[in-house]
């Protein structure tokens, strides 16, 4: 399996790789691959659209080296992820897809708690591209200061994610949370350990859907 990270930072491959490696247990190996050009952080509409590309290249480029049996698209706005299906014969899986979906099972309501204002309309409309608006109970984001921001502090950024959390639950009605970042993969984990409600991690998430796929 091949995680494409979206974004150019060699430290977020290694993350989510690790993380990717940790959720499979061994089942399947795991190869993480930065895109050559972008970005460090996906943080806007602008940089998502720039990122397809990337994304798609590092897919083909992984397809057609023949050692690839499946592609994660590290990025909860998968992106290039639709055109990486249409492309290879290889199953393919985007973190934002793939917690939505396991967030959205058995019709439980839930929301997204997240760190980038500015992705906030793209990720209400992959929602209901996905066709799950009515099980979403809405988004929150984090004070304290913008992504690059907290990405910098990580207990700043637990303690910003996790009130976010709260919000969805108490304000919202959620039952399930969804942590919408690659780059927040860590502070998912140690969220499921303090928060009650049911946080959905994307990178496990991720490798879950695909862990199937390659199994049938």
């Amino acid at each position: 399996m091949v995680l494409i990270n979206p974004n150019t930072s060699t430290a977020t491959t290694a993350m989510m790789t690790a993380l990717a490696r940790r959720a499979l247990g061994g089942a399947f190996p795991v190869r993480g691959v930065t895109v050559t050009r972008g970005p460090r952080m996906l943080t806007d509409p602008a940089a998502l659209a720039a990122a397809a590309p990337e994304v798609v290249a590092a897919g083909l480029r992984a397809t057609a080296a023949g050692d690839c049996a499946a592609l994660l698209v590290g990025a909860f706005g998968d992106p290039g992820a639709e055109l990486l299906r249409a492309a290879t014969d290889v199953p393919v899986m985007g973190l934002g897809e793939a917690a939505l979906r396991e967030a959205a099972a058995g019709g439980t309501p839930f929301g997204i708690a997240t760190t980038t204002p500015l992705l906030a309309d793209a990720i209400a409309a992959r929602v209901t591209a996905l066709g799950l608006a009515d099980r979403y109970t809405g988004l929150r984001l984090t004070a304290g200061g913008g992504p690059e921001h907290l990405s910098a502090r990580p207990e700043s950024l637990l303690d910003a994610l996790e009130r976010a959390v709260r919000a969805c639950v108490d304000r919202d009605g959620a039952r399930a949370v969804v942590i919408g970042g690659g780059p927040l993969g860590d502070a998912a984990e140690e969220l499921r350990t303090r928060c009650a409600v049911r946080i959905v991690a994307p990178i496990p998430a991720a490798c879950g859907a695909l862990a199937r796929a390659l199994r049938r």
